[in-house]
């Protein structure tokens, strides 16, 4: 994967910068602040990015035993720095959380994941595990026009193959922690005390990256209940028991 050079960012905030050049407006020289807003809006998403990547690592070293000094000294950073960035405590979402057709669907997730040797649980995992058998997230694809098995083999042409070993406890990645905290809130909407399939699918929907979030814009679905879920309204980092570490791990 080829990392984008300064040129090739400059080159993206010019081209999408629309308010930048005004043609026919008399203008000699480009509205320079907008290119800096511009600019600025790139460069937190990619900040973002690089934070969740990040993320995902200081994940699996807690995960795997790794002492919080030792994380410090990779990242630069004392152990009482990397703790007050990482520490935050870590939701348990075990299977009385979950209705019975998401549990059923959680173990499609595994072993999916374990499958194809990988060591995290993507959104592209989730996606394929409730795309799996008929539960109601398939339900609500067909709602909205969209077939389930294109979704699921979609999906499936998106799962790659690592070199991992299988693993008795697998991380979330950071999109799809967001996934399940926003499934939460919805169920939470919805008066129920279990997360669904259609929950977590909305969730997947609703954090608007990822492998999940790419397939199911590109099939067409966009419900209108993923609108009100922002993935900033949470500020969670929850993790789901058995597939990762202890809250306060």
């Amino acid at each position: 994967m080829a990392i984008p050079d300064l040129d090739d960012l400059i080159a993206e905030v010019d081209r999408t910068c629309v308010t930048a050049h005004r043609p026919g407006g008399g203008q000699e020289q480009p509205d320079w602040l907008a290119l800096l807003t511009t600019a600025a809006g790139l460069a937190g998403q990619l900040q973002a990015l690089a934070d969740d990547l990040v993320e995902d690592y200081v994940e699996h070293c807690r995960m795997h035993g790794v002492s919080w000094t030792d994380i410090g000294a990779a990242l630069g950073v004392t152990r009482q720095a990397v703790q007050q960035r990482f520490h935050a405590p870590h939701k348990r979402y075990g299977p009385e959380t979950m209705s019975e057709d998401l549990r059923r669907a959680m173990t499609q997730v595994k072993e999916a994941a374990v499958s194809h040797r990988n060591n995290y649980i993507g959104t592209e995992h989730l996606l394929w595990g409730l795309t799996a058998e008929a539960n109601s997230a398939t339900r609500l694809l067909e709602a909205a026009g969209v077939s389930p098995d294109t979704v699921h083999r979609t999906v499936a042409g998106r799962l790659s193959r690592g070199a991992s070993q299988a693993a008795e406890r697998i991380a979330w990645t950071p999109y799809s922690r967001k996934a399940i905290a926003l499934a939460e809130v919805r169920s939470e909407q919805q008066g129920s005390a279990h997360i669904d399939c259609a929950d977590l699918l909305i969730g997947l929907a609703g954090v608007g990256r990822g492998v999940a979030a790419t397939v199911l814009a590109e099939a067409g679905f966009a419900p209108p209940a993923a609108e009100g879920l922002s993935p900033a309204a949470e500020g969670l980092s929850p993790a789901v028991e058995g597939l990762s570490p202890a809250a306060g791990a």
